[in-house]
């Protein structure tokens, strides 16, 4: 077993055991995807601890609100990595929390970052899990447009780094498929739903949709109350905002993720029933976001054994060919992040049907 344990009582009740933070949302946008996400790095950390833990120890989770203002949770992680309360951090959640946590640790412990994100970001003792936006982008557009039916893309996001730089890089691949940009919204959380005349107005063919958490949800649901038909394409669209927005049955709503939970491979297969049977059929649906925290915490502890060592010049020396299983296959760091299929995911109902995967 693994213990989950809440920051002031890391900082009260010192454990001789590998704690990690884990960082991720459970309030605010992206709120949605906290249970999930817990469940899953608790059941890396019992797998781990099941083979013998690492350099002799268990692992704890120290659970931080990662869904707050970026530096609120910074401050919170840097006090815990003062205190000695934490060791390590994984988590998923918004880059701009990522870059507020990797400045305020300045490469004193290992940092595994989960989710796609918007490339760059090198600095001593982090490693990423996530697609770029080329990787994640790229493909899906080039299918979409290739198709015919996609020439006149509006690219729509929250207003902040990722989708600042995804659809800078978007601009790139819609050019060399020879589609247009019709418009842009950045939108602060809570506004997307006002911008959808906007978006109406410009008449495209699709819509690169770089919203996060219940952003994504209203503004889904709203698009498709009002009737609109454009293909959207979501860079962060999972199991649960599906469920959200209340499925889609129009063909024209797409996500481009590493990880679905319908993934029909025998890895997948394999995860999915072991997650039922860990947390039971009633437990929050397998998404990307929660999938991703069971690969951070699983590449932390193999980073870890491989280098015999929680130091990050250590970790970094040894971080390239470390290689992890998980439900997307076998995983391998390369220059402290991961290259694998990324997939296009078609909203069915309340599922996703997967169109292909892309290399």
């Amino acid at each position: 077993m693994a213990a989950i344990v809440d920051p002031l009582e890391a900082r009260l009740l010192p454990s001789d055991q590998v704690r990690i933070a884990l960082v991720v949302p459970v309030s605010g946008v992206l709120g949605l995807m906290g249970p999930c996400a817990i469940n899953c790095a608790l059941m890396a950390a019992e797998e781990v601890n099941a083979r013998g833990g690492v350099l002799g120890r268990t692992l704890e989770l120290v659970l931080v609100d990662g869904g707050r203002p970026a530096g609120e949770v910074a401050a919170e992680v840097a006090g815990l990595v003062a205190a000695g309360a934490v060791q390590a951090v994984a988590g998923a959640h918004a880059s701009d929390v990522r870059l507020a946590v990797v400045a305020a640790i300045a490469g004193r412990v290992p940092f595994v970052y989960a989710p796609p994100y918007e490339g760059g970001g090198q600095a001593p003792g982090v490693y990423f899990l996530g697609e770029t936006p080329d990787r994640q982008f790229g493909p899906g557009i080039a299918w979409l447009a290739g198709t015919g039916r996609a020439r006149r893309w509006y690219l729509m996001g929250n207003d902040y780094i990722w989708p600042r730089l995804a659809h800078a890089r978007a601009r790139r691949k819609l050019r060399d498929a020879g589609a247009t940009v019709v418009g842009e919204s950045l939108v602060r959380h809570g506004q997307a739903v006002r911008e959808l005349g906007r978006v109406a107005d410009a008449r495209p063919d699709a819509i690169l949709l770089t919203l996060i958490g219940s952003d994504l949800v209203a503004f889904n649901r709203a698009y498709a109350a009002a009737g609109l038909k454009a293909v959207r394409l979501c860079g962060a669209l999972e199991e649960h905002g599906l469920l959200g927005i209340g499925g889609d049955a129009t063909g024209l709503l797409y996500a481009s993720m590493g990880y679905f939970r319908g993934l029909p491979t025998e890895a997948g297969v394999r995860f999915a029933q072991r997650y039922t049977a860990r947390f039971g059929p009633e437990a929050p649906m397998l998404n990307a976001h929660g999938h991703g925290c069971y690969e951070a915490i699983a590449m932390l502890a193999a980073l870890v054994a491989r280098a015999s060592s929680l130091a990050v010049p250590a970790l970094d020396a040894v971080s390239d060919g470390t290689t992890i299983a998980s439900a997307r296959g076998t995983l391998t760091l390369r220059n402290r992040q991961v290259r694998h299929l990324v997939h296009l995911g078609r909203a069915d109902g309340l599922q996703f049907f997967l169109e292909k995967p892309f290399q």
